[in-house]
Formats: C-alpha cells, structure tokens, sequence
C-alpha cells in the first residue's frame, strides 16, 4: 500500500490526468493512471471477441490469465507495451462499457490497492476517493463543462472523429459511469471540487498546491 496518497476523480475530459501526472511530478509522488488499466483490460476484452453481454464467467476466463501493470508512465498488458493501442475511440468506448461490470472492478481494484509499492501516490480515475483510497490524505474532483470536455476530446483525436461524436461519446460515457451500480462515478463527500472549464493546468495546480500547504 501507498503511504501518502492523493486522490483525483473526474468525469472524462475534465483535464485529471494531466492535472494528475504533473502533480505527481512536482511532488515527486508515483503516479496511478486508473483509467490506462481499465483501457488495457478492454482491450484484452475485445481482443479476445467479447462485448458488453459477456456473461462474468466468461470475463472471468480471461482475467485470469491477465497480466495488467503501470510502470513509467507506460501500460503492460502480458507484458506488452499497449499505451498506443488503448487510446483509439474503440477501446475508449468499450472500456466505459466493460469498466460497469462488478467482476472487471474487483479483479483491477485490488491491482489499484497495491499501487506505489510504499511509495507516495497521486492517484486519478472515476473512484479513487470513493472505492480504492477512501481514506487518502487528501481528495479532489476534477470537473468541466460538457461542450468543453467533448471538445478538448475531439482535439485530443487530432480529427479521427467529429465533434458531434465527440459529444455523443461524452454524454454516454457519463451517464454510464454516473449510473453504474458499481462503484458510480460521484463527488466523496470530503472531496475540494474543481472547475477546470474556464483555467490552464498552472491556475488548476495552484489551486491544489494551496490545498496541500
């Protein structure tokens, strides 16, 4: 288990991972990408041919012999570096699909437990401070306007997708973390939440730093 840890939740596109990594690095602190896991655990999914009607059974066939790690900013999957191959709007929409079931949420919840091997950790996803760290030192909700979040989307696919799209992908993976009977996507209640919609990462960070102090 970490010592320290920070934890960052969010809706998509509301800037945490960014927010997250830099503040790991300015602290120092091991950095936790939640959402790389559950992205290479659906691409494991899919790879294998099931959607969102595989029966738990069948997931659970091929968690097992699932090797998940996050080292350096990278992401293993049986050991192959898959960090490229998770990002595709394919896998973005089947990992929000897959990340509903209770059995994708229990095999990577206790990977996510044992993150930073002692060391300090800023942790980011959908339920660091809800489910994984409720007792984090310190937590943060990190939100944004929807327009703005499906456009920094459509922006961070450099084009491969519309801007309607990307909007459509927005409202859906929201309502889907939002309504999930596990582990749902929500504000703890002793989370500081930010607003990102209208401030660059310094003004976000600043706001973190003074919290932190």
């Amino acid at each position: 288990m970490p010592k320290k840890v920070i934890a960052i939740d969010g809706p998509a596109g509301a800037g945490k991972s960014t927010v997250a990594k830099e503040l790991a690095k300015r602290l120092g602190y091991d950095y936790l990408d939640s959402g790389a896991l559950y992205r290479a655990l659906a691409l494991k999914l899919m790879l294998a041919g099931l959607d969102g009607e595989a029966s738990d059974d069948r997931i659970m066939n091929i968690l097992k012999d699932t090797h998940i790690e996050f080292s350096n900013g990278k992401v293993y999957l049986d050991k192959a570096d898959v960090s490229e191959r998770i990002r595709t709007p394919e896998t973005g929409h089947y990992t929000s699909v897959f990340s509903s079931k209770k059995v994708v949420r229990n095999f990577l919840l206790v990977l996510q437990k044992k993150a930073g091997n002692g060391a300090d950790l800023v942790a980011e996803g959908r339920d660091m401070a809800t489910v994984v760290f409720p007792d984090a030192s310190n937590k943060f909700f990190i939100t944004a306007n929807v327009d703005i979040r499906a456009q920094r989307r459509f922006n961070q696919l450099n084009g491969k997708i519309s801007f309607a799209d990307a909007l459509k992908d927005v409202q859906e993976r929201d309502k889907r973390d939002s309504e999930r009977t596990v582990a749902p996507l929500m504000k703890a209640p002793d989370a500081i939440e930010i607003d990102t919609s209208h401030k660059d990462i310094e003004t976000v960070l600043s706001e973190i730093m003074r919290e932190l102090a």
